[in-house]
């Protein structure tokens, strides 16, 4: 029997500007997802690729409860998230990435990386931007939504597409163009957010999320993306991950 294969939008591959990205949330995975995007930019522009340019939106501020756990130092006390992180990578990396200090309000972008523990902000995304008519400029057009999501020891990764895209022929595969959205999947109205709020202490932020659940999460959603720009395909749409068990499970087209 065939299997199921998602073959990159042809442009992610060889685009005529960098490829734009908005990660919304600069938290526990956000700020993790946000390194490992830095490090992908930096190697597909040594592989001749156009790269990355990243926008980070967070409203919050660097707090105590979040030193150890997020990518931040006590420095950072008291700083914007986004504008912290963003300024970090732009010295390291020699990039123009941007920052907004607050949140996220819909603008449009080649992908859409979610990381934040708001059902509101996932669900608003869908309503404007799913399965829209693509419009305007090549760094506007909607093309995919990864999207992370955790409880305190679990967590699952999921990619999407905005609209179907383009796939080639194949003899060896079935070309699968649509992959489901987070929204698409899960029912996020039944996802239990009264305990997803700020931590007063770092003790507190352990026992709503384990410290190696966020990065464990990040690198793996990462590795997803890469296969879409390295091998130009992908036979899985996401996934799911126990840190209690140590498992972790593909999700497939």
């Amino acid at each position: 029997m065939k299997k199921r294969m998602h073959f990159t939008d042809s442009y992610l591959l060889n685009p005529t500007h960098p490829v734009t990205v908005n990660l919304i949330g600069c938290g526990g995975t956000g700020s993790q997802v946000l390194t490992a995007l830095s490090r992908m930019n930096h190697t597909l522009i040594a592989l001749g690729h156009s790269g990355f340019h990243v926008t980070a939106y967070d409203p919050d501020t660097v707090t105590e409860a979040n030193l150890g756990r997020q990518l931040f130092s006590e420095s950072d006390l008291g700083l914007n998230k986004a504008v912290v992180l963003v300024s970090r990578i732009n010295r390291f990396f020699s990039t123009c990435w941007q920052a907004v200090p607050d949140i996220y309000r819909n603008e449009p972008s080649n992908i859409i990386i979610t990381c934040t523990d708001n059902v509101k902000s996932r669900l608003d995304i869908a309503e404007k931007f799913l399965s829209k008519t693509n419009k305007g400029y090549d760094y506007e057009r909607l093309i995919y939504w990864l999207d992370f999501g955790n409880t305190v020891n679990s967590g699952q990764v999921i990619l999407g597409t905005f609209v179907k895209t383009a796939q080639p022929k194949s003899k060896k595969f079935i070309p699968t163009g649509k992959l489901p959205c987070i929204t698409e999947r899960f029912d996020l109205a039944k996802v239990d957010e009264k305990n997803l709020g700020p931590s007063c202490s770092l003790a507190e932020a352990i026992e709503k999320q384990d410290l190696f659940i966020n990065s464990t999460l990040a690198n793996v959603g990462a590795k997803l993306l890469w296969k879409l720009f390295r091998e130009g395909m992908t036979d899985q749409a996401g996934v799911f991950l126990n840190m209690d068990t140590m498992k972790m499970n593909p999700e497939g087209l």
